[in-house]
């Protein structure tokens, strides 16, 4: 490398170097910016720790303290939508999947359907998840039902039944292959389970 090359190298650093002072000299500015409008500091510093990730990948270009400021705060800016995005989002399925698990499940040949392999992968989750599984799908009980006996909310159950079927479906998943992703009416491992 010659000279001007090296020295064009040494000036890029800097400017870097002075970007992310900056940045980091602003921590807790940007943390209270943050904060004041989810209302919730871990989740705040989640949005922070996440959006300084993103300013390293693509704020390689910047080369001014005040420039990447402003920059910054835009990309909080957009980094607190996406995550309101992903709370509605969240929100709506589990809202979902509780007025699901409230319903009674009234066809029996489906009842008598289920993979066989469901009670064999119920021990390998949490033992929280495997409880709600086995209360609300297997034993029909309502979710508010099993929450209250839990000291739960229904929405914190709700959430965990959802995370529970998410967990078992990946388990059926690898234990069962397409037998699973096809739906279990015609399961074809239960000699495997």
């Amino acid at each position: 490398m010659n000279a001007v090359e090296q020295g064009g190298v040494e000036a890029m650093r800097e400017e870097g170097d002075v970007v992310t002072r900056a940045l980091v000299d602003n921590h807790r500015q940007f943390l209270a910016f943050v904060e004041r409008r989810v209302g919730n500091r871990a989740t705040a510093e989640e949005i922070l720790q996440s959006a300084f990730v993103k300013s390293l990948e693509k704020g390689g270009t910047l080369s001014d303290a005040e420039g990447a400021v402003t920059w910054f705060y835009r990309l909080l800016r957009n980094a607190m939508v996406d995550h309101y995005r992903r709370q509605q989002v969240e929100g709506r399925a589990l809202e979902r999947e509780a007025r699901e698990a409230e319903e009674p499940s009234e066809d029996p040949e489906l009842k008598q359907a289920v993979c066989a392999c469901v009670g064999k992968l119920l021990p390998t989750l949490k033992p929280e998840y495997a409880e709600m599984v086995r209360q609300v799908d297997l034993e029909e009980r309502a979710v508010p039902d099993v929450a209250r006996e839990a000291g739960i909310t229904p929405n914190n159950a709700g959430v965990r039944l959802h995370r529970a079927r998410q967990a078992l479906k990946k388990q059926l998943e690898r234990s069962c292959g397409s037998c699973a992703s096809h739906g279990c009416l015609n399961c074809s491992c239960k000699s495997h389970a």
